[in-house]
């Protein structure tokens, strides 16, 4: 039997009411079995909180965490102007180091440059030495002849964005992984903890059954992990007879996720599928599953007991989407609902499905929608409005995409800007009580019977503030001094005296 007593806490009320005074909360193999004004029991490791303030563990509903983790060592791309720009960053990285290892770069956008690129200008630079370049919103590739080759892949004159992208995906994900090993994945798992991050739903791409039980087994236990799979994974996944909620490891660490399920593109690559074509050209963006394709694959998981998460960005996906979830009986989420009609938002709300959203994209988005979506501005990063509709909404950050930090996700959500100007739309924001509630998995104040999943924070989060930038400022400043991940301390910071 394993036993923690955390003493002198102040919980932080989520959903329900909370205890005006500090309390103490004890916690044996797991689970929260009592708490109030009680004393530690012989064995009990004990820490004083010395009136800390205490919220359930915090999750973040949509990562690809082995290219989170790799972007640590990905050479950095973001913020060029032109593919010139990218290319001398890569030259001059290649001239200061020795050896033939593949080359990995992160961060550039196709919105950002005013030419699209070319394989031959990469070429010029990089000669036989394999690079791949993965664009910041992770919707497209730039690989040199010999990273294509190498790969087995078709001779391109310029980049690879979608499905001819993601189908090199994986390989390219394993290929960098080989090189650097799981240490990234170790300090990124411990990274997480460190923001308070009990658990993740991985949307890597990944063969489900193996990539995370394998880590588990090596030490890197510090989550909770719902591993997804793709489309091209499932026939394994049914032969195995798992399902959703599945465990892949014997204590439940680790246990199977949604079909996920990429139905449309990106803002940022234009291919996000709209109802409207973008500004100044005619395109509509990207299906990659038309309705009736959707439809069989949601009726296949949920005959097999798999729960489905369907990314759709542009509005015209998210409405097939609907339609999909609603001809199949299907049960999940809809993943970014990055532009949804009103009406849509209350189809989602009286399907009962999941809007899991990322509220770190609004902040990056801001300017390229109004470059590219101009005359729908007001109908992107609904919050407010699918939350007043009921709908059920969770947080993530997509990383790499954005950052695996439910602070910066809570406060981009309650702020809606990153610079001095006003917040964008900020008749959409949400409350930092709301925002919390998002980010904790469905959890409520800290009460006895709970899985012990619990963060103590310096500060109190929802402590009133002059305004939402007030409020935001508040998130981003939280500090985290222990997280605790099924009764087990996965991070203490310096100072946290027992």
């Amino acid at each position: 039997m394993s036993s923690l007593f955390l003493r002198n806490v102040r919980l932080v009320p989520v959903r329900t009411a909370a205890p005006a005074e500090p309390v103490s909360l004890r916690v044996v193999d797991g689970a929260i079995i009592s708490l109030g004004h009680i004393e530690p029991e012989p064995g009990d490791h004990v820490i004083d909180g010395d009136g800390r303030w205490a919220i359930p563990g915090l999750w973040d509903q949509h990562v690809h965490f082995t290219q989170w983790a790799q972007t640590f060592t990905r050479l950095d791309v973001s913020g060029t102007t032109d593919p010139s720009a990218a290319v001398e960053i890569v030259r001059a990285h290649l001239g200061s180091v020795r050896g033939g290892d593949w080359l990995f770069g992160f961060g550039f956008l196709l919105t950002d440059w005013s030419r699209q690129p070319t394989v031959a200008e990469l070429d010029a630079a990089t000669g036989d030495r394999p690079v791949v370049l993965t664009s910041g919103d992770a919707h497209t590739g730039w690989l040199n002849s010999a990273a294509l080759r190498a790969l087995d892949a078709p001779l391109v004159d310029g980049p690879l964005t979608e499905v001819p992208w993601f189908e090199l995906m994986a390989r390219v994900v394993e290929r960098n992984a080989q090189q650097d090993g799981e240490v990234a994945v170790r300090n990124a798992v411990a990274g997480a903890a460190a923001r308070g991050v009990v658990g993740v739903a991985d949307f890597e791409f990944a063969t489900p059954l193996h990539a995370w039980p394998e880590r588990i087994a090596s030490g890197a236990d510090a989550l909770w992990v719902r591993s997804a799979v793709y489309p091209d994974h499932l026939d394994a996944v049914i032969d195995s007879g798992l399902h959703t909620g599945a465990p892949l490891t014997p204590d439940g660490l680790v246990t199977l996720g949604p079909l996920k399920i990429i139905s449309d593109g990106s803002l940022n690559t234009r291919t996000a599928f709209c109802h409207a074509p973008y500004a100044g050209g005619t395109g509509h963006g990207v299906q990659n599953h038309d309705r009736a394709e959707l439809t069989e694959l949601l009726r296949r998981a949920t005959s097999h007991g798999l729960r489905a998460a369907v990314h759709a960005i542009g509005d015209a996906a998210a409405h097939e989407a609907l339609a999909a979830f609603a001809a199949s009986g299907a049960a999940g989420s809809i993943e970014h609902a990055q532009l949804i009609t009103s009406q849509d938002i209350a189809t989602m709300a009286s399907l009962e499905l999941i809007a899991s959203v990322q509220p770190g994209h609004l902040l990056d988005d801001r300017d390229v929608t109004a470059q590219l979506w101009p005359d729908r501005t007001d109908r992107c990063f609904a919050l407010r409005s699918m939350l007043d509709a009921g709908v059920r909404v969770r947080f993530g950050s997509d990383a790499p995409v954005a950052p695996l930090d439910p602070w910066h996700t809570m406060a981009a959500a309650v702020h809606r800007s990153a610079d001095a100007r006003e917040p964008w739309n900020p008749a959409e924001s949400v409350t930092p009580a709301e925002a919390l509630a998002a980010s904790v998995d469905g959890a409520s104040t800290v009460r006895v019977g709970q899985r012990a999943d619990l963060v103590l924070l310096d500060r109190d989060p929802l402590e009133a503030t002059d305004d939402s930038a007030g409020a935001a400022a508040l998130l981003r400043a939280v500090r985290v001094e222990a997280t605790v991940r099924g009764g087990r301390l996965t991070h203490v910071a310096t100072g946290l005296g027992d």
